[in-house]
C-alpha cells in the first residue's frame, strides 16, 4: 500500500500543510508527484482539488487514511524538481508552502487548468478493449474533449489508466490550457465537410464565384475566412451559399498573438573582441560554474549572452535571461528573437493572464528554447536547463516584496545547483554583497574595461549647485549644462535627462507655517501632478485637490517644493521652444506600447530630448546621445538606507553609461549639492573598484551586509495600538527565544522609516546575525512569529518578515 502528500489548496494558515490520503490499487500507477488529484477534505468531506507532492511506500502513523478519489492529469504540472524548489523557498524565506509553491505551478488558479484529449490517428477498434473503443467514438469527430467531460459521459472507472493506454499507442494526444478568463481573440475559420467532386455537382458550371472559393478551400483545406474571401475577391455572402448547401463547415477558434509580434528585424552576430572572447572561453569552458561579468556600460556583455545562448542551443539546453524590470524587455527580446525566432518566449507581468499561461504551455512542452523575462521568470518550467543569466544583477527588482520575499539570484543558484546549469550575472556596477562574493571566491569574477566599440567612456563633469545658486543661476539647469544641451541640439544630436523623481514638485508647503500637505492614510508628503492638477501619493495611489490657502494658518503662501520630471519638461520647453521634448515615467508611460513607440522614437531621431526617472537608466542604446544630464544625484543619496550610496554611484554610473555609444564622444554632467561625497566622486571617473573599497570599509565598521545578515520584521495594522502591543510582545518572546546570543543583535521595536502606509500603523525589529547561525536565527522566527503559540496575532494585525531585504524604508 502506498500514501501520497497532498498539498490542497487553502488559503488557512492551518491547512498550510501536506496531508496523508491513501492511494487506491487501480490509481497506484497513474499517480505521480505534480499531479493534481480529487481528494475529501475536512470534516464534511468535502471534494477538494490538491497537487501530490511525494508519494510514500507507508504512512507516518495508524490513522485510517482516506482515498484519493480521482486523478485529473495525465502528465504531471510541475516536476519533482520544482517542487522541492517551492520546499526549499518555504524554509529559507519562512513563507507558506501554498505561497512557496505558487511560484512554479502554472499562471493562474491551478484548479482552472483543463487537460484536453484528441484523437491522433484512427485504428481497427477491435485492437482495443471496451473502454478504449468508448473513448474514441467520444472523439472521433477529430475535436478536442475535456477530459473531465469524458469523465461525465463514461462515468466509469479506469478512465485514466486507459486514456494512458492510447497515448502511449499514440492514438491520442494530451494538452493543458486554462479556463479563459474572457471569450478573448477569436478567428473563424473554414473547411470543406464533402468530397471535392461531390461539390463540384452541387454547384455546376455557372456559379463560378463558388466554385473557385471551392478551390481555394480544398487547396489549403482549412483557411482564415478573411483570407480566403481576400484571396478570391468576393463577400460573406456567396461563401454562407456553400454553409448552406452543406458543403463547409465555418468553425471560431481563440487565437494567441505572440507576445512577441512578428515584425521583429534579424539581429546579425557580431563578432566578439578579445575582451569578449575571452570572458566567452571563460564560461563556455567551465560549465555549471556561476559568473560575474562586470563589464563597463557599452562593453558588449548583450552579445556574450546571445553566444552563450547559441552554445546552449546547439547541445539541445534551454536558456533563462532576466532582465530586472518590464521596461527593458523590449529591447532584450528584439535582440534574441531577431537572432533565435520563434525559439524564443516572453515571462513577466505586463502579459494578460491567458498569454503567461500560453507562453508557460509551450515552455512546458519544450516548443521554447529560450526565456526571456523579468523576476518570476526564473521559474520557468524546463525540462534541460543549461544557463540563467542575470543582467544587472545589482538591481532592486530582483528581490521580490511579497511572500515568498525570494532573491532572484538565490533562487537561480539553487535551480543551476539542482540542474548543473551555468549561472552569469552581468552588470556595470555589481552589488556590493555581489562583488564580496566574487572577490571570495563564491564567483568567478570575469572584467571587461573597454566598450566594444571604439568609443571612449563619456567625460562625467560634476557641477556644484551650491555654487551655481550664489552666482545668481536659480534654474535647475546648470550653466555648463544648458551650453552642453544647446551646442548637442545644434548640431543634430539627441539629449537624455535623468530625474528620479516623478510628478511637478516633490511636495506642497506653507512658507509662513511649514505646514506639508500630506496622505491621509499614509502620513507622507503627497507629490504635484500638474498635468492633472492634483496631489497623488506614491505610496497608496489617493488623490486630492491643491489647497488655495493653508488649512493650518490660512496664508495664501502655499507652493510646490521640490522638483519632479513633469517641471523640467515644463522649464526645458521654454528653454528650447521647437524641440522635441518627451518625458519617460510610470505617469507618461503607461504600458508596454507606450514605451515601444517612445523608445521606437527616440531611434528615428524623431525626440530631440528624452527626460526620465530611473527607467531610462539602464539598458538603452541611442548612438545619437552625446549628452547626459543627470538634475538631482543628491535625492537616492539622502534616503534614510545604508545603501543609498551604492544605489547613487549605480544609477549615476548606468545613466552617464546611456552618453557616447555611437561615433561621437559623450559628455555628462552631473549636478549635486553635496559634490564631496565619495559616491559622486567614484561615479566622476567611473571607478567602480575605489568605490567598494570606501563602502566595504564603512560597511564593516558599522556590521552591515556582506559580513552580517539582516532581517526585517515590519508589524502592521490599521489601529496603532493594538500594533504597537503586538509589536512589543512579539519583541520579548524573540529576545526570550533567542537568548544571550552575541552573534545576534535586535534593534527595535521602533517605528518604520515610512510610520504609516495605505491607513495601516507599521513598527519594525530588525535583526543582524552572522552567517553561522542563520538556521537558528529562522527557527526562532517561524516559532515566534509564524507559529504564534503566544495567539498575538489577530485578524487586525500582520506581519511581514523579509530576510536579506533590499531596504529597510
Amino acid at each position: 500500500m502506498s500514501y501520497a502528500e497532498i498539498i490542497v489548496n487553502q488559503k488557512s494558515a492551518k491547512a498550510d500543510k501536506p496531508y496523508t490520503y491513501r492511494i487506491p490499487e487501480e490509481l497506484a500507477k497513474i499517480i505521480e508527484p505534480g499531479k493534481r488529484v480529487v481528494v475529501p477534505f475536512g470534516r464534511f468531506n468535502k471534494l477538494e482539488i490538491g497537487m501530490v507532492v511525494s508519494i510514500e511506500d507507508s504512512a507516518s502513523s495508524d490513522f485510517k487514511y482516506k482515498n484519493i478519489l480521482d486523478v485529473l492529469d495525465k502528465n504531471p504540472l510541475v516536476d519533482t524538481d520544482m517542487i522541492q524548489l517551492a520546499y526549499w523557498m518555504k524554509n529559507e524565506y519562512l513563507c507558506s508552502f501554498s505561497e512557496a509553491i505558487q511560484t512554479v505551478l502554472p499562471p493562474g488558479d491551478f484548479r482552472e487548468i483543463k487537460t484536453y484529449i484528441k484523437i491522433s490517428k484512427f485504428v481497427e477498434t477491435e485492437e482495443l478493449s471496451k473502454l478504449q473503443r468508448q473513448i474514441m467514438e467520444h472523439i472521433a469527430d477529430g475535436k478536442a474533449v475535456i477530459i473531465d467531460e469524458l469523465k461525465e459521459r463514461l462515468d466509469t472507472a479506469g478512465l485514466m489508466t486507459a486514456i494512458q493506454d492510447l497515448e502511449e499507442k499514440q492514438l491520442i494526444e494530451l494538452s493543458f490550457d486554462i479556463a479563459q478568463l474572457g471569450k478573448g481573440k477569436t478567428q473563424k475559420f473554414v473547411k470543406p465537410i464533402m468530397q471535392y467532386n461531390e461539390g463540384l455537382g452541387i454547384i455546376g458550371h455557372r456559379a463560378t464565384k463558388q466554385q473557385l472559393l471551392w478551390d481555394e478551400i480544398w487547396g489549403s483545406f482549412e483557411i482564415p475566412v478573411s483570407d480566403l474571401l481576400q484571396n478570391c475577391n468576393t463577400s460573406l455572402s456567396v461563401l454562407k451559399i456553400l454553409e448552406a448547401r452543406n458543403m463547409v463547415e465555418i468553425i471560431e477558434k481563440s487565437i494567441q498573438e505572440s507576445p512577441i509580434g512578428i515584425d521583429v528585424a534579424r539581429y546579425s552576430k557580431i563578432e566578439l573582441n578579445s575582451s569578449q572572447r575571452k570572458v566567452y572561453s571563460s564560461i563556455e569552458g567551465h560549465p555549471g560554474e556561476a559568473f560575474l561579468i562586470h563589464g563597463i556600460t557599452g562593453s558588449g556583455k548583450t552579445e556574450i549572452y546571445l553566444q552563450l545562448v547559441e552554445g546552449m542551443l546547439s547541445k539541445g539546453k534551454d536558456s533563462i535571461i532576466l532582465v530586472p524590470e518590464i521596461a527593458l524587455t523590449p529591447q532584450t527580446i528584439d535582440r534574441f528573437a531577431g537572432r533565435f525566432g520563434n525559439k524564443v518566449a516572453i515571462l513577466h507581468s505586463g502579459l494578460t493572464q491567458t498569454e503567461r499561461f500560453d507562453q508557460w504551455r509551450r515552455i512546458k512542452s519544450g516548443e521554447y528554447k529560450i526565456v526571456v523575462g523579468a523576476r518570476s521568470a526564473i521559474f520557468a518550467p524546463f525540462n534541460d536547463l543549461g544557463l540563467i543569466v542575470i543582467d544587472e544583477e545589482h538591481e532592486n527588482t530582483y528581490k521580490s516584496s511579497i511572500n515568498p520575499k525570494y532573491s532572484t539570484y538565490e533562487v537561480a543558484m539553487k535551480r543551476c545547483s539542482m540542474s548543473g546549469s551555468t549561472l552569469v550575472l552581468g552588470t556595470a556596477t555589481p552589488s556590493v554583497e555581489t562583488y564580496y562574493r566574487a572577490l571570495k571566491g563564491d564567483l568567478k569574477l570575469l572584467e571587461i574595461n573597454t566598450r566594444a566599440t571604439p568609443m571612449q567612456l563619456p567625460e562625467i563633469q560634476v557641477v556644484d549647485m551650491r555654487k551655481e545658486l550664489s552666482e545668481g543661476n536659480r534654474s535647475m539647469v546648470s550653466r555648463l549644462l544648458y551650453e552642453e544641451m544647446k551646442a548637442a541640439l545644434g548640431d543634430g544630436r539627441q539629449i537624455i535627462i535623468f530625474l528620479n523623481r516623478r510628478g511637478y514638485s516633490g511636495s506642497i508647503v506653507c512658507r509662513s507655517c511649514g505646514y506639508v500637505s500630506k496622505c491621509d492614510s499614509c502620513e507622507v508628503s503627497m507629490t504635484y501632478h500638474k498635468s492633472n492638477s492634483r496631489l497623488r501619493c506614491h505610496y497608496c495611489g489617493s488623490t486630492k485637490p491643491i489647497p488655495i490657502l493653508c488649512p493650518i494658518c490660512g496664508s495664501s503662501y502655499i507652493r510646490g517644493f521640490g522638483v519632479g520630471t513633469e517641471k523640467v519638461e515644463e522649464m526645458l520647453n521654454k528653454m528650447f521652444p521647437g524641440k522635441v521634448i518627451v518625458r519617460m515615467d510610470s505617469d507618461a508611460v503607461r504600458n508596454k506600447v507606450d514605451y515601444e513607440r517612445i523608445l521606437t522614437s527616440m531611434k528615428q531621431g524623431e525626440i530631440d530630448i528624452l527626460i526620465g526617472t530611473q527607467m531610462i537608466s539602464k539598458g538603452l542604446d541611442f548612438p545619437n546621445v552625446t549628452v547626459v544630464g543627470i538634475i538631482a544625484a543628491d535625492i537616492t543619496l539622502n534616503l534614510p538606507d545604508f545603501r543609498s550610496p551604492e544605489r547613487t554611484f549605480q544609477l549615476t554610473t548606468q545613466v552617464a553609461g546611456r552618453a557616447g555609444r555611437g561615433e561621437w564622444v559623450g559628455k555628462v554632467i552631473l549636478q549635486t549639492y553635496n559634490p564631496e561625497h565619495y559616491s559622486i566622486q567614484f561615479s566622476r571617473n567611473s571607478d567602480y573598484k575605489g568605490f567598494y573599497d570606501e563602502e566595504i570599509k564603512l560597511r564593516k565598521a558599522l556590521k552591515y551586509p556582506p559580513f552580517l545578515r539582516m532581517g526585517v520584521i515590519t508589524v502592521f495594522g490599521k489601529d496603532n495600538n493594538r500594533v504597537k502591543f503586538a509589536v512589543e510582545k512579539w519583541h520579548l518572546l524573540l529576545k526570550g527565544v533567542i537568548g544571550d546570543n552575541n552573534e545576534v543583535e535586535i534593534l527595535g521595536p521602533h517605528p518604520a522609516p515610512l510610520e504609516k502606509i495605505n491607513g495601516n500603523h507599521r513598527y519594525q525589529i530588525v535583526l543582524k546575525f552572522g552567517y553561522n547561525i542563520q538556521k537558528q536565527v529562522a527557527d526562532a522566527l517561524d516559532r515566534v512569529f509564524i507559529e504564534d503559540k503566544e495567539r498575538i496575532r489577530q485578524n487586525d494585525i500582520k506581519v511581514s518578515i523579509d530576510l536579506d531585504p533590499v531596504s529597510i524604508l
